[in-house]
């Protein structure tokens, strides 16, 4: 199968909003007030949690249907542990990103324990988001300036 590609487009509204356009969806990215931002929209680090749980709802229903039983619900749970020091410049001895991110999953069905292990290894295994939180994933930066109008 071929690679797929996404992509998204962003701009900065201010320090601390962005604004990205994704297919025809616009998303509103801020940081709360106590952080320094207007509170439009969930930060950054939020988002990355919310991705992964969106990620986690899609893979458990796609195998849920694949070992035949049926996912009446899900309920997920995230929460993440980060060091600001770094983000803020106070501190390099800990990374900037998530040391650690507790997943909770509360799923709505009637599955035996063997079954429940095995669709939880599919879900963690196939999780797109979930893989790119867990591996290295290679980053490719340009710049180009830009020319004010």
């Amino acid at each position: 199968m071929a690679d797929l590609k996404f992509r998204v487009k962003a701009h900065s509204e201010n320090p601390t909003k962005t604004i990205v356009k994704a297919r025809g969806f616009e998303l509103v990215i801020d940081e709360p007030t106590d952080l320094g931002g207007t509170n439009q929209g969930a930060n950054p680090v939020e988002f990355v949690l919310a991705a992964y749980a969106g990620c986690l709802n899609v893979m458990a229903h796609v195998c849920a249907k694949e070992l035949g039983f049926e996912l009446k619900g899900l309920k997920i749970d995230l929460v993440g542990s980060l060091n600001p020091a770094r983000l803020f410049g106070q501190s390099f001895e800990d990374r900037a990103g998530y040391k650690e991110i507790k997943v909770m999953l509360k799923p709505a069905c009637n599955i035996d324990e063997t079954t429940m292990k095995i669709w939880l290894e599919a879900i963690l295994d196939r999780c797109p988001v979930g893989d790119n939180l867990k591996n290295t994933t290679e980053i490719i930066v340009d710049v180009k300036e830009l020319v004010a109008a």
